[in-house]
């Protein structure tokens, strides 16, 4: 066998596991978490949260819960982590826990719409920030105009679609040449983010405190008003209407604290990774999640929640600095979410392509991508990933009604939220199996509080899913619909693969 080529045997993954260097250790783990976590979100959906909660105090509630959620995920991903520190996280985690056909579900997900389009989309919120800082970069500045495909959709080449294409570019090739790149690319570029999103809450805090919106908020912080209705006749007004406009709007702290756990997909390449791996899921979530809350107090303190609530395009981070900074805000907060978008998607890319090579050791995805490079990189499966996240960029949404564009990306973000949470919950439920099915097997690390802390992300990832299902079915169903899709798919690679075991055989 080739070197760096894989098996062509069920569990190969592990015996490949060892061609990949070891060269992260525990700080750069943490700066992948980081990194990966904090990306345009954070400065953005603020505004719709506080539209359908309507009060200061539980929008702080609504961003603890989102905190609550991915800390309590994070310390039982940790005992998985350090069980089987291979390459392919949550995909290996199913499989072990269920089944091939899961961990396969999730891996087809994956790459068709959590992690590519993720990637087409922090790309994009680059290219659209960096128009801020040279304008001949915009939405509406085609070198291809939009070719309509039918009433509703269309391709297009804006000068935002070609930054977004080239960034994805960048990254896939420094990534391609090596760990030591892509780890100096995401530590460089965390800590700046890091800086960049202290530096607004420091500034927000200590220079944009002002008394009138300090009283608006605070006076009366459980008092809601202002708010939108969840769906007609139903609003945060009353008691149940709150709690499901806490749910509901978790689609956004949650989508902006999310893929924390892709430092998993890399576990391979973590030295100790049975502790480093599981220690930087823990560190990282909860610095991201400390500095979301002081975030969101830094624009409570410098805009009342009215302002928040009508930032203009949603931007409040911009909103905010536009209020402290009148004339330099806006070209500020453009640089720092210039600086958080590229660090996201270098993580994106480096830690999703560890995925689609586990999977193809497993003959579920191209035999190609179940090959490491001469940098000891899944080459192969970066490159496949990179190519699919650019030809999502490309396509758009139209209405007619208003004659405005969207992104297919972000439809398809919306549908796959509901599929996010339902692997999350099933992931955590394959912890409390393998205690049953493998109780002697080797844990470095317990999941703290167990089996209180599970069943709570258990508990409230579920609550949130059914909320989700009730009243936004039109972006969760689909979700459930994409994983179905992946059925025949697997049932057809495994027929093959079982046919040209025959036909070796023989």
């Amino acid at each position: 066998m080739k070197d760096g080529a894989a098996s062509r045997r069920p569990g190969s993954t592990v015996a490949t596991s060892s061609q990949f260097r070891q060269g992260l250790n525990l700080f750069d783990a943490t700066m992948v978490v980081v990194g990966v976590m904090i990306g345009s979100g954070i400065f953005i959906v603020s505004a719709d949260m506080s539209r359908l909660i309507g009060s200061s105090g539980w929008l702080l509630v609504a961003w603890g819960i989102a905190g609550m959620i991915t800390i309590t995920g994070a310390l039982c991903f940790g005992e998985l982590a350090g069980m089987m520190p291979r390459a392919g996280g949550m995909y290996i985690y199913l499989r072990e826990s269920f089944s091939p056909l899961w961990g396969f579900l999730y891996g087809w997900t994956l790459f068709t719409v959590i992690q590519t389009g993720t990637i087409a989309a922090v790309a994009v919120a680059f290219g659209r920030f960096l128009g801020v800082l040279w304008p001949r970069v915009a939405e509406d500045n085609y070198l291809i105009a939009p070719i309509h495909l039918s009433s509703h959709y269309a391709l297009s080449l804006s000068t935002v679609q070609v930054a977004a294409i080239l960034l994805i570019a960048v990254l896939t090739s420094t990534n391609s040449g090596g760990l030591s790149y892509g780890r100096l690319v995401q530590n460089v570029s965390t800590v700046a983010k890091i800086g960049t999103l202290f530096a607004l809450i420091a500034i927000g805090l200590l220079l944009g405190s002002n008394a009138a919106a300090v009283h608006a908020n605070f006076a009366n912080p459980w008092t809601r008003q202002g708010f939108e209705p969840i769906v007609p006749g139903l609003t945060a007004g009353s008691a149940f209407g709150l709690f499901i406009a806490l749910c509901v709007s978790q689609t956004g702290s949650l989508f902006s604290a999310d893929a924390w756990h892709n430092i998993a997909f890399a576990a391979a390449e973590v030295k100790n990774a049975r502790r480093n791996v599981t220690l930087a899921m823990v560190i990282g979530t909860t610095l991201v999640i400390l500095l979301y809350l002081l975030a969101n107090l830094a624009y409570l303190t410098t805009l009342p929640l009215a302002a928040i609530q009508h930032a203009p395009a949603d931007r409040v981070a911009t909103a905010t600095l536009r209020v402290i900074l009148p004339g330099t805000g806006t070209i500020a907060m453009a640089v720092a979410i210039m600086v958080s978008t590229f660090g996201a998607v270098n993580a994106l890319i480096m830690t999703g392509a560890r995925v689609y090579y586990a999977m193809a050791c497993e003959q579920l995805f191209l035999p190609a991508a179940a090959r490491l490079n001469q940098a000891h990189v899944p080459g192969r499966s970066l490159l496949v990933q990179g190519i699919w996240a650019m030809l999502l960029v490309l396509p758009r949404t139209y209405d007619p009604a208003t004659g405005r564009y969207g992104n297919v990306y972000s439809n398809l973000l919306d549908y796959v939220i509901s599929a996010v949470l339902l692997f999350y919950i099933l992931t955590v439920v394959g912890l409390f199996r393998l205690r049953f099915t493998r109780p002697d097997a080797e844990r470095p690390y317990r999941t703290v509080g167990y089996p209180v802390v599970p069943a709570l992300h258990i508990l409230c990832t579920s609550t949130i899913l059914l909320a989700l299902l009730a009243y936004r079915p039109t972006s969760t169903w689909p979700g459930l619909l994409l994983i179905l899709l992946g059925v025949p798919v697997y049932l057809v690679l495994r027929y093959a693969n079982r046919r040209a075991e025959r036909t070796q055989i023989a």
